[in-house]
């Protein structure tokens, strides 16, 4: 890792193993500064009891995409970072296949950072849910 923070997608992946987006199978696909793309596999344990897509799936893909980048946006002297604000819009689902999501920072300030994210069908390339978090910049006591 640099002095900034930055990570690589293969760095970032290295990270997942063993803590919730682990398990639900997400994997970092590119990382630039300012930028993540992600996907995960949808598979009989993600959906809900009614047979799609559970939303906690879908916001989970989206809060890990906004949140792992969020390190390398940091504030020089920022000790970390965590979700104060999340907000999704589901527009359709899926039952297989994969989804991908697209992360991007809209605001990297000295004391909150806000991301938007797009999560896809990544066959059809359909919306399946807008998504928008505020990260808090924490700073030592």
């Amino acid at each position: 890792m640099s002095a900034t923070g930055f990570l690589t997608a293969d760095e970032l992946n290295a990270l997942l193993p063993g803590t919730f987006p682990g398990l639900l199978g997400i994997v970092i696909d590119s990382h630039e500064r300012g930028r993540l793309t992600s996907h995960l596999d949808v598979r009989p344990e993600l959906l809900a009891p009614n047979g799609y897509l559970h939303a906690g799936t879908v916001v989970t893909l989206a809060d890990t995409s906004c949140g792992l980048p969020t390190r390398a946006l940091l504030p020089e002297g920022a000790s970390g970072f965590t979700t104060i604000e999340l907000k999704s819009n589901h527009l359709s689902t899926a039952r297989e296949g994969r989804i991908a999501c697209v992360a991007t920072n809209v605001h990297a300030g000295r004391t909150t950072q806000v991301w938007d994210a797009v999560v896809t069908n990544a066959e059809s390339g359909r919306t399946i849910a807008l998504f928008r978090c505020t990260q808090s910049v924490l700073w030592p006591r």
